[in-house]
């Protein structure tokens, strides 16, 4: 039995509906709720989650009683799988606030737990028992991957290519972005592509690395760009996704990077990345998704896939500007990715079928293999 907390949107509690019915039986949580009696971790675990909160207080009045709610639902949460110690808890994402109050305070009750998210392709989910995005579950040595497709003929070859089939690019909220086609690409000389990440997502609140943040990362690509050879540029486009707009960082970044920065929102998200030489990201599903297009990828910040032999980490200033300096000589593993893309579509994303009537299933076996792991 599972005890979710609510997921906001009508699909989000189709899903962990699913995941109930795989799981002999749930309870819906509406809310989180206040138990004022603490343990011994009550303060450090309500100091982490208030750190990483999307909305973060201002000043110390409301930091002290935001503080004081998540102490209050890391308790109640802790007491709740206390006394239920056959329920999971699954939570959607989960690595911010209260809901990382509720699953540490599940994780304290020794209770399993299932983190779900979007998957990066169509038709798959994430449900992971240690957590999301660069707090995933996945190895971090490539030699797994490569030991594990050799295990099996049926783990080699280019079957998870498939994965990338029906990938489109993501309508835009906005005016100024758009999908437009890519016939003008070429005539656009050599470049390498960068798809902007909504500033305040997880991934870049929690992940984003040295560069810190959308506009810091903005910032530094105007520096190391300088460093490109004659001949290439770097295009920028906006997500068109996020709320705010990017174009007074973006207009000064482009003067100070001497002409080697170029905004690009009108173009279709995929045609320029298909037309690029490579793509360039802190930790964007598209970075994964340049596979698909045997793209070479420079990852800036955490990022599950930032296995090198996959991709180009870049974890300093000084690292991107000498790779920016040849990126003529951008590669990657081919034998990797392929091992690693093959793991990622027959064992870590279940398959997903959405029904006309709004009615999630999740694939048996991946769902069965995701519960036994969240309650080893």
């Amino acid at each position: 039995m599972i005890a979710w907390l609510r997921g906001w949107t009508r699909r989000k509690d189709a899903i962990f509906a699913a995941i109930a019915h795989g799981a002999g039986g749930g309870v819906r949580l509406a809310f989180i709720g206040l138990s004022f009696r603490g343990f011994p971790e009550s303060d450090a675990r309500s100091a982490a989650a208030l750190a990483v909160a999307k909305r973060q207080p201002k000043g110390p009045v409301g930091r002290f009683f935001k503080r004081a709610l998540i102490r209050a639902q890391y308790n109640w949460s802790r007491r709740y799988f206390s006394r239920h110690p056959d329920r999971l808890a699954v939570c959607w994402n989960g690595l911010t606030g209260s809901r990382r109050a509720f699953m540490e305070g599940a994780r304290d009750a020794g209770a399993g737990r299932l983190y779900a998210e979007l998957a990066p392709f169509p038709g798959r989910i994430t449900l992971d028992p240690v957590g999301v995005n660069a707090q995933n579950g996945l190895p971090r040595d490539p030699r797994f991957y490569l030991d594990w497709a050799a295990e099996d003929p049926a783990r080699r070859g280019e079957g998870w290519r498939a994965l990338g089939a029906n990938l489109t690019a993501r309508a835009s909220r906005r005016a100024d972005v758009g999908q437009g086609d890519g016939d003008a690409l070429s005539q656009a000389g050599r470049f390498l592509f960068c798809p902007l990440q909504v500033p305040n997502d997880s991934q870049i609140t929690l992940f984003s690395g040295w560069v810190g943040s959308v506009e810091g990362m903005i910032a530094a690509l105007a520096d190391a760009a300088r460093a490109l050879p004659a001949g290439w540029h770097i295009r920028l486009k906006e997500h068109p996704s996020a709320r705010a707009s990017l174009a007074e960082p973006l207009a000064r970044a482009v003067g100070d990077s001497g002409g080697r920065l170029v905004v690009d929102n009108a173009t279709d998200s995929f045609a320029q990345l298909a037309a690029s030489a490579g793509v360039l990201t802190i930790n964007s599903s598209m970075g994964l998704q340049a596979f698909f297009h045997d793209k070479p990828v420079i990852v800036l910040g955490q990022a599950f896939f930032a296995l090198p032999g996959l991709v180009t980490p870049a974890h300093s200033a000084e690292v991107l500007a000498e790779v920016l300096a040849d990126p003529g000589a951008l590669g990657f593993d081919p034998a990797l990715r392929a091992a690693f893309m093959s793991y990622l579509d027959q064992v870590y994303y279940p398959r997903i079928d959405e029904r006309p009537d709004g009615t999630i299933v999740i694939d048996p076996a991946h769902l069965a293999a995701k519960l036994a792991a969240a309650r080893a």
